[in-house]
């Protein structure tokens, strides 16, 4: 029985990007309909003068750092999602101890996003729970300082494939994670956007009034997925988001350019290639356009194939480049990027 055999149902949500949220993406024909009451037609973002942002990849597989391709980007920040009970499973600690300790050994700053278990995905810990398990894994990697209570907290109840916390208990979540932690960044709340941008702040409203109950420290750090806005080419949920969040730095903790979602973003011939690497230089100008973004971590480095639902790598499946690679190379290494890319 080969390792991957040993993989728990539940890996798969863990490893397909959050954007898959039933709703999140509507059809390309569609996108335009997304827009905020008073919208026009969406614009490249104007750069911000005192903009300054960091780039990185989120992604779970360690074999990513091996790659010369990877290595000419010249990042210094990657990001890990492991299941907030990791050290109670041998199998989900053995991938968390193999990717951190190839990522320190190739001089990255870790984030790591604690997230639902992978044996349990529809049960949601108590805060005792959680807070025993987190502060585990925290001593086990003394050199990480840098952790998300709970990934993508507000993408709710998937029937059958996960649950994710109420804003209130995910308050309580960040509460226990920076007792668990003392001196870490903690970004405070991660959510993600979706068309209706609404229920997104409505749950960061009650995230900070909960946080306020606690006489807990507000999150100096927040977390934003805006695959939404930017699969659309539009930043307005983004700007509404972090407007929401009040003070303090945000990090786009997932962000990127999909090459192919079920029906709705297919990748005929190329064209969801062609289609990511659009919506990925726009996505380095709509960082670029906000002061407090501080970090971009782009979602994700491994691609699928022809069977996969979702895909949004920079790589194929073969570990080939594509063409939003050569964009998100040229952003960070400018001319150093001449790369023969695929088309699938």
């Amino acid at each position: 029985m080969t390792p991957r055999t040993l993989i728990p149902r539940a890996l798969a949500a863990l490893a397909i990007p959050l954007a898959v949220l039933a709703g999140l993406l509507i059809v390309p024909g569609a996108l335009a309909k997304g827009r905020a009451p008073g919208q026009g037609k969406a614009a490249v973002p104007r750069a911000h003068a005192a903009s300054s942002y960091l780039t990185g990849i989120g992604d779970e597989s360690g074999e990513m750092f091996g790659n010369k391709l990877w290595q000419q980007l010249h990042t210094r920040i990657a990001r890990y999602i492991a299941p907030y009970d990791a050290v109670a499973h041998s199998y989900s600690l053995d991938r968390a101890k193999v990717w951190i300790h190839e990522a320190e050994a190739h001089h990255q700053q870790v984030l790591v996003a604690f997230y639902h278990s992978e044996y349990s995905p529809l049960r949601l810990p108590s805060v005792a729970a959680y807070q025993k398990d987190v502060a585990k894994f925290v001593k086990l990697f003394p050199h990480v300082h840098q952790y998300q209570a709970w990934d993508e907290a507000n993408r709710g109840y998937i029937r059958g494939a996960l649950a994710s916390p109420s804003a209130t208990l995910d308050a309580r979540y960040y509460q226990a994670l920076l007792r668990s932690c003392r001196g870490c960044n903690v970004v405070g709340l991660d959510v993600l956007d979706a068309e209706q941008v609404g229920p997104t702040l409505q749950y960061i409203y009650e995230f900070k009034r909960e946080v306020g109950k606690l006489r807990t420290l507000m999150p100096t750090i927040w977390g934003l997925h805006n695959y939404s806005d930017v699969n659309r080419l539009q930043s307005w949920r983004t700007s509404e988001i972090i407007r929401a969040f009040g003070g303090g730095q945000v990090w786009l903790t997932e962000t990127g350019g999909i090459v192919k979602f079920g029906g709705d973003f297919p990748n005929r011939h190329g064209e969801g290639l062609t289609r990511s690497a659009r919506v990925l230089k726009y996505m380095f100008a709509v960082a670029g356009s906000h002061a407090r973004i501080k970090r971009l971590y782009i979602y994700d480095w491994t691609g699928g194939n022809s069977r996969t639902r979702f895909d949004a790598g920079l790589m194929n499946a073969h570990d080939q480049p594509r063409p939003g690679y050569v964009v998100v190379c040229k952003q960070l290494r400018g001319a150093h990027c001449n790369v023969k890319t695929v088309n699938n």
